[in-house]
């Protein structure tokens, strides 16, 4: 049995420290914040063996210099003199390449899909209930081009084994029978599966607690110590934690924190929103609405509006205009959907840490022996909690991964 401090309790924190526990590990999570707000609660969450499309693929630059200019666009830079900010755009550019992303594809699959299963374990076990519903994913779009481009990605899809159809208008509406739709079609993942994220990790973290397992909450990491090449303690303002294995799940906090360790991981935190409507809308299946980059969840007792990619540094500023052309997106695709200023007054936003080629970082620093690195999941952190959370033990344990982890080698060359 080994002590580990996981530092970071968003869900890629809570799953590493599940699966450490499970193992019969003693776990302790130091978090900066109160275990209530940030990506991991905000988020649409969804379960996407169909995001085989990495956020660096080709073409996206142009777009974002294009919406550069344009602060209600979907994904949004914001220029600013920063020397990491300059490192990682330069990675981000030369990994947005059509060979690059092709090599990706079957990687974010299998993640997805193996996260799936071990999320369907957690729901049948009696230690859990939470809402968890699979009825897959529609990408709903207005214009031919975006439709071809959207088939295109099914298309790959249905080569990897997904289920995937090409739906027209009419075809949709015979699914979604009580919502008037303003599409041309949609294109429908089968593999999909949505849960509602701030149900389930208040009930995960109840369940560790339970389990034996320490969480700290506002505490901010000031110091990590390194004896000889391993971390020996971590420092708060007013404590002192030793372990024998440190996790470092800290989302988009992760660069500035190993920075202490003498090394650079290039991550940027990419700000989305949220607005949820906690009435009744009739939408039964979950959708990306697809010109305008938003995702719409029926969760457990509402429904909820989520979009935009911000790269703009750590910050947690609300941009009404951003908020409302989620809501704006959500009024023009459907129909009978109105929401409310004060639905928009209550958005909130989480920081997803984005790597510079749409993979993750999981695995060992070969300068310190003793420290993981669990981060950089972008726009797929929620569902790749459980298979990273798997790795992480895995690794820790020197036993065989679930998967091929060198894609997501912490020392990749960009």
């Amino acid at each position: 049995m080994k002590h580990c401090i996981i530092i970071g309790g968003g869900i890629i924190g809570l799953c590493s420290a599940y699966y450490l526990q499970k193992e019969g590990h003693q776990v302790t999570v130091i978090d900066q914040s109160d275990f209530s707000s940030g990506a991991s609660y905000v988020n649409a969450g969804y379960i996407t063996p169909s995001h085989i499309i990495s956020l660096a693929a080709p073409g996206i630059i142009t777009k974002g210099i294009k919406w550069m200019f344009n602060p209600a666009s979907p994904f949004y830079v914001k220029p600013r003199f920063d020397l990491d900010f300059f490192k990682w755009a330069i990675a981000f550019k030369k990994s947005a390449t059509a060979t690059k992303v092709a090599s990706s594809i079957p990687v974010l699959k299998d993640m997805n899909l193996i996260s799936r299963t071990l999320y369907e374990e957690m729901q049948t076990s009696k230690d859990f209930d939470f809402f968890y519903e699979h009825k897959g994913l529609m990408m709903f779009y207005k214009t031919d081009k975006a439709g071809e481009e959207e088939w295109n990605v099914g298309k790959k899809a249905i080569e990897l084994g997904l289920k995937v159809e090409n739906l027209s208008k009419e075809e949709v509406q015979k699914i979604e029978k009580n919502i008037d739709l303003n599409i041309k079609g949609a294109v429908y993942y089968h593999s999909d599966a949505h849960m509602t994220p701030n149900e389930f990790m208040p009930q995960l973290k109840s369940y560790l607690l339970k389990n034996g397992v320490s969480i700290l909450e506002n505490q901010t990491i000031e110091e990590l110590q390194i004896s000889g090449d391993k971390i020996s303690a971590v420092k708060t303002k007013n404590q002192e934690f030793k372990a024998d294995e440190f996790v470092i799940a800290a989302g988009s906090w992760t660069q500035e924190l190993v920075k202490k360790l003498g090394i650079s991981i290039p991550i940027q935190a990419g700000k989305g929103y949220r607005i949820n409507v906690e009435r009744t809308t009739n939408i039964s299946i979950p959708a990306i609405l697809m010109e305008a980059k938003v995702a719409v969840t029926p969760m457990n007792g509402f429904t909820r509006f989520a979009g935009t990619m911000e790269i703009g540094g750590i910050n947690h500023t609300i941009n009404p205009v951003r908020v409302n052309a989620i809501a704006n997106a959500a009024e023009n695709y459907y129909n009978d959907l109105k929401i409310y200023q004060e639905e928009k007054a209550t958005a909130q936003c989480g920081l997803r840490p984005c790597s510079p080629d749409g993979l993750p970082f999981i695995g060992r620093i070969s300068s310190v022996k003793n420290a993981t690195i669990a981060s950089g999941h972008a726009m797929m952190g929620w569902s790749l909690g459980p298979v990273t959370g798997k790795l992480v033990s895995e690794i820790i344990d020197n036993k065989k991964t679930s998967l091929d982890i060198q894609p997501f080698s912490v020392e990749r060359k960009f």
